[in-house]
């Protein structure tokens, strides 16, 4: 048996009121996952354990299998992986966005998507201007960036910036919990502030404000932690090797870690605009050569943080054409069977353009296996679900146990 998880990020969300109280799952036209849930098993995973934030991170890790309070050490770490940067003993990693600050408020946490290239080129002027021997910059993908500091206390209180749109960003300045990490706060807020100085007038930005666009005028350190010490996979289930394709680095970075091939797909964007087919395609090659692959798609949740209902409905839709029914149609001639489970990893609802904590739907389905009654893949179908509600790592362990 060969195994498949496709994850559409943050890609369940509530009831709204001008899609009829459907939600845009149950709006979209999904015929291939709703063929998936109709032929295979449903259920509702709560991937977030209580005392955690219900972010991308924590998230995949649970979908994973792997126990959160033992591994988790913020998701800087994890992109570090991805990027090739080494987190030694004593430094800090955190993801580094740049953001759009309007007044007094943080008008986006994307700074209007802003290209890779315009924000390499950022990324690389903050390093010489404000990086020293503790403070290092590290460029990634779109305005997701890393910090790294030597020396840095974890023990802080960050916002993340998708949390506060068009919210006071002042209010959410990063905090200490305690004395001995009031210098890494200080320091890091301090950090912001510059960096608000040093991009202002900056000529990429002056570019993009009159183009029309959102400048990146500040950088949003959040997520602090250390290195890991998670176990690769094949070690815990039973497979002998496996890949990730992701867009963002933040997934990269969990199948490093993971002991996940990475494999990287041109025109993989994070955003609606992504190479569906090359991420498919991708997949089915990685899926005959290995026993595991874990499929990413970000632009769902991108959608839900911009409350662009539209949007995120047709992302759901590109999904499921573009993604789902390639796949599943390949595995289907397989000799070998594969087991293959759709789900999201939070919810990102529009109305509120961050995550919450909801139990999300998701299906299993094998061509051997004996399907339950749920007819539609969705946020309350799958309540209906033979799998009932599962917990953390009870989804990975039924996905590898399940053979009829």
């Amino acid at each position: 048996m060969k195994y498949i998880i496709i994850l559409g990020d943050g890609m369940a969300d509530e009831p709204i009121e001008n899609l009829g109280n459907k939600t845009p799952l149950q709006a979209a036209h999904t015929p291939y996952m709703d063929l998936l849930a109709a032929k295979g098993r449903n259920g509702l995973l709560d991937t977030v354990p209580d005392g955690f934030p219900p972010g991308s991170e924590i998230a995949n890790l649970s979908v994973l299998g792997y126990d959160i309070p033992h591994v988790y050490e913020g998701r800087g770490v994890l992109e570090a992986a991805s990027m090739g940067v080494d987190i030694l003993p004593g430094e800090m990693a955190m993801r580094c966005n740049l953001v759009c600050i309007e007044g007094d408020l943080l008008k986006n946490h994307s700074a209007g998507h802003i290209s890779t290239a315009e924000a390499k080129e950022l990324i690389a002027f903050l390093n010489e201007k404000l990086g020293d021997e503790t403070i290092s910059f590290y460029p990634g993908v779109s305005y997701r960036h890393l910090l790294k500091m030597k020396g840095g206390n974890k023990n802080i209180l960050c916002t993340p910036p998708h949390d506060i749109p068009e919210k006071p960003f002042r209010p959410s300045l990063i905090t200490p919990m305690d004395e001995p990490s009031k210098a890494t706060a200080d320091q890091l807020n301090d950090l912001i502030f510059a960096s608000q100085r040093l991009l202002e007038n900056h000529p990429i930005n002056r570019k993009r404000k009159a183009e029309g666009k959102d400048p990146a005028n500040s950088i949003w350190p959040w997520s602090p932690g250390y290195r890991p010490a998670m176990k690769p996979l094949k070690d815990m289930f039973p497979i002998k090797s496996g890949a990730v394709i992701s867009a963002v680095d933040l997934i990269r970075g969990i199948g490093v870690y993971a002991g996940l091939e990475v494999i990287m797909v041109e025109g993989a964007t994070g955003l609606y605009d992504t190479n569906y087919e090359g991420k498919a395609q991708a997949a089915i090659k990685a899926l005959k050569e290995k026993d595991f692959v874990y499929l990413h798609i970000e632009a769902s949740d991108e959608a839900g943080h911009e409350g662009n209902v539209p949007l995120k409905i047709k992302t759901i839709e590109n999904l499921d054409s573009r993604i789902v029914k390639p796949i599943y149609e390949e595995i289907e001639k397989m000799n070998e069977p594969v087991t293959i489970a759709v789900l999201p990893d939070h919810p990102t609802p529009c109305a509120i353009r961050t995550h919450t904590r909801g139990a999300v739907p998701f299906v299993i389905y094998h061509r051997n296996i004996k399907p339950d009654d749920v007819m539609t893949y969705d946020e309350f179908a799958a309540r209906k679900g033979s799998y009932g509600l599962l917990h953390g790592d009870e989804f990975i362990k039924t996905l590898f146990s399940e053979q009829s």
